[in-house]
Parts: C-alpha cells; sequence; structure tokens
C-alpha cells in the first residue's frame, strides 16, 4: 500500500468570537487544525492533525510539507513492519531535528503525520485506533516505540514485562469499557472569558447531563477566582473540582495562589508554571499536598515527561495527543507512566483532541489496568460537528468509538469553510467579524 501523496490544510475556528477556550494566557484564540491527509495508491486516506490557538498555524502546515518526503514513497506496511524506526528516522533528520529537537512546531508536525499513519493503519485493520491497539501483541507493542533516551528509567525489556504483567483481566477491562465508558471532566463550563451568570448556567446544564467532575480556569484576579470557585462549589457541591492556571504564575506565586483557594478543595492545580520547569513543578507539588499538580498539554516529548516522574513533579499526567510526536512517543509516556505510578489523565478540547484521547485512554485502562475512577479525561464541547466520527459522551463518560480508524477526520465542507485565509468563512464571513 503506496504512499503517494500529502494534502495539507490551514484549518482555523473563530472561536475567540465567544471566547471559548479562554484563559489566563490564552485570552482569544482560534482553535485551529494543521490537517495532513495521507493518500495510497489505492485510494485509501489516513488522516491527522495537530493542534495551535491560530496564528503560526501555517507554520506546522509548512513543517507537515517538508517531511513529506520522508513518507513519500513508502508503503504502509513497511512503516509498520519497523514503526519506532520509522519515527525515529521521521524525526532525525540531522537539518530538521535542529529546528527541535523533537519539540515545538517541528515535533507538532511530527504527530500530525504519524496520527494519520496510525488512522491509516487501524482503517485497514477495519478497527477504530484503540481496538488495533489493544489487540497488539505486546512484543509487537514494543516495536512501535523509540526508547531511545529513556532506557534509564525503562527499558524495552522492562516495557515487555510491564505490558505481560498487567495482561491479566485485559478481557474483563475491555468489557468494562464497552459497557460503561470512560471516565471525563467538563472544562466547558468554566472558560476565563465566562460571566458569572453563564457559568452558574452552564454547571446547572452540565448537572442535569450527568457530568460528576468540572474544571475552572484561574490565574487572572485572585478575588475573581475565589467568587467564580464559589460559584462552580455552590452549582456542584460535593462533585470534584478540578483548576487550571496554563502557566501564568512564578512558584512561590502559584503555592500562595493555590493556598488561597485550597478552601475550594481542589483535585488538582493544572500547569501550575512554566511547562519546561520540572523543578518548579516539584517544589509546588511539594507545597500543596494533598491538593496535586496536573501537567503535560505542553510537555514537548517523552524525556521531559521522564524527568518530571523523576522528580515526582506530577500526581495527574496529562498526555496531549498533538504535541507528542504522536501516537508511537505517547505509548512511550504511558508506559513510563504507569512504572511511576501516575494516573494519565489525558488533555483534550482544541480541535479534534478529545476525538484523539479517547482511543489512549482506553487503550491505557485496558492495557495497563489501574483503577478506572482515576482516569479522567478532559471534555470539551465544542467543534465535534465538524468531524465525520464524532465523540459519543453519555453521562459524563466517554463511549467507545466503533469506527475504524482514530476518529481524525474532518468533514469535507468543513475543510472548505474553514481553510484559511481563502475558505469561504474566512473570505467572505470573517470580514464582517473582523471589522
Amino acid at each position: 500500500m503506496k504512499i503517494v501523496e500529502l494534502v495539507t490544510k490551514d484549518l482555523r475556528f473563530p472561536t475567540s468570537q465567544d471566547r471559548s477556550g479562554s484563559d489566563a494566557m490564552n485570552p482569544d484564540p482560534d482553535y485551529s487544525a494543521a490537517y495532513v491527509l495521507i493518500k495510497t495508491q489505492e485510494g485509501l486516506y489516513g488522516h491527522g492533525f495537530t493542534f495551535t490557538i491560530g496564528r503560526g498555524n501555517e507554520l506546522c502546515v509548512a513543517a507537515i510539507e517538508a517531511l513529506a518526503p520522508k513518507v513519500l514513497g513508502r508503503t504502509l506496511e513497511e512503516i509498520v513492519q519497523d514503526f519506532s524506526g520509522f519515527w525515529r528516522k521521521l524525526t532525525r533528520d540531522s537539518q530538521l531535528r535542529w529546528l527541535g529537537p523533537e519539540k515545538g512546531v517541528i515535533h507538532l508536525a511530527t504527530a500530525a503525520i504519524i496520527n494519520g499513519l496510525w488512522d491509516l493503519w487501524a482503517k485497514v485493520e477495519g478497527k477504530p485506533l484503540w481496538k488495533l491497539l489493544v489487540d497488539l501483541s505486546p512484543e509487537a507493542l514494543i516495536k512501535t516505540i523509540d526508547f531511545r533516551y529513556i532506557q534509564d528509567v525503562l527499558s524495552p525489556e522492562e516495557a515487555l514485562e510491564l505490558l505481560k504483567s498487567r495482561w491479566p483481566g485485559r478481557a474483563e477491562r475491555e468489557q468494562e469499557v464497552l459497557k460503561n465508558g470512560i471516565p471525563a471532566y467538563t472544562t466547558s463550563v468554566g472558560w476565563l472569558g465566562y460571566s458569572d451568570e453563564k457559568i452558574r448556567s452552564l454547571c446547572r446544564k452540565a448537572l442535569q447531563e450527568g457530568w460528576e467532575a468540572f474544571k475552572l480556569k484561574v490565574g487572572a484576579s485572585l478575588d475573581d477566582d475565589r467568587k467564580r470557585c464559589r460559584i462552580v462549589r455552590e452549582e456542584i457541591g460535593h462533585r470534584t473540582l478540578m483548576l487550571d492556571a496554563n502557566q501564568v504564575w512564578e512558584v512561590e506565586e502559584a503555592i500562595e495562589w493555590v493556598q488561597a483557594l485550597a478552601e475550594f478543595q481542589p483535585l488538582w492545580i493544572e500547569e501550575p508554571t512554566n511547562p519546561d520547569d520540572i523543578l518548579g513543578h516539584a517544589r509546588i507539588a511539594q507545597a500543596l499536598a494533598p491538593i496535586k499538580v496536573a501537567a503535560g498539554e505542553q510537555i514537548h516529548n517523552r524525556i521531559m515527561f521522564k524527568q518530571f516522574f523523576q522528580a515526582q513533579a506530577l500526581g495527574y499526567c496529562q498526555i496531549d495527543a498533538a504535541r507528542l510526536g504522536g501516537v508511537n512517543e505517547v505509548l512511550a509516556v504511558l508506559l513510563i507512566a504507569a512504572k511511576f505510578g501516575v494516573p494519565v489523565c489525558p488533555h483534550a478540547g482544541g480541535v479534534g483532541l478529545c476525538e484523539y484521547v479517547q482511543h489512549l485512554s482506553i487503550f491505557d485502562f485496558i492495557a495497563l489496568g489501574g483503577p478506572l475512577e482515576q482516569r479522567r479525561v478532559e471534555y470539551v464541547d465544542h467543534l465535534h460537528e465538524h468531524f465525520v466520527n464524532p465523540v459519543q459522551i453519555s453521562h459524563g463518560r466517554y463511549l467507545a468509538p466503533s469506527a475504524p480508524g482514530y476518529s481524525s477526520e474532518i468533514k469535507a465542507d468543513s475543510i472548505e469553510r474553514f481553510t484559511f485565509p481563502y475558505g469561504s468563512f474566512w473570505n467572505k464571513e470573517a470580514r464582517s467579524w473582523k471589522d
């Protein structure tokens, strides 16, 4: 199955119009996707993307195009036969690597391509991605992962034994997921740009829909945060509350600020400071216990995650399916997290991140076990209407997807309308909005 073409699209959605996605660091995002269609000689397509918040999305598109020659002309069979070797070749180009290495725009582009290849593979096998992963033998799964730079904490042999040790109970865990889904939490109630009245009404609506866990954006004003936390706690009662600062604080400021919000009993504080500050996160985690620290949506790669775990800086691991270098690198982080006993609660929202991470979280639970109640996958209720196979949510839980692939295909009419800058929305409707 020879790959003959990669088609890229710069897709942008005007979420800044109603401040959906707004937080202390990102007040006016336009949720966007650098989207790639991987075409085979037989006319089959794999669909992949990476997520940005607007300006600069064209850089990710250009980076995908720069990596395309390493994919074109190869067959899907040769790629998946040595997927870890292919992943390393894609990330080890001596000139392109200089732009990372394994971080930033070039790594986001890697994620788009790699995720598109997994989508293609799953479609060829006729399985949703989570099922493709679950059905791979431990030996085959290990062969998809590049263990370079992480073998001081997890060797291939140790990872293989870890997978085999969690094998008992897999069938029962799979049936549990198929029957009940995966627990989720909603961020849709608590964007920073929302009014108090909107937050209160959204909480009430979410409760009616069966939600049991809620996340609130914080970090712009302590007085306002206390007021908004009080509103949410009044509405949700004893249910789970999480806070997210989106990196806005200094280390000591984060400690003091969250201590001032501790009366509202948050489960975690997410991204309290710069995402590269491993020791700063460790200091915050130590000072705020039993409130946990969560992070990961802007942690670049498996090497950074390794160090966060070593430093005991994370109470919850929030992998991002489009910032890490695709499924292969996500698998590495899931295994390291399992070794360190840190629950994985993926970052989602954005464009299609919910569609992606449901597969990863289902695999994590089935293949690596651990209490299901410790896993909560983020859910944000927008932009799903643009996907051919959108997520399905019931009573605050992701239902296991059944369609073949990675749930990553965007509808043709959405591509036509929101391709930047020539799609019909940006060419016509956006003019009056911007004016």
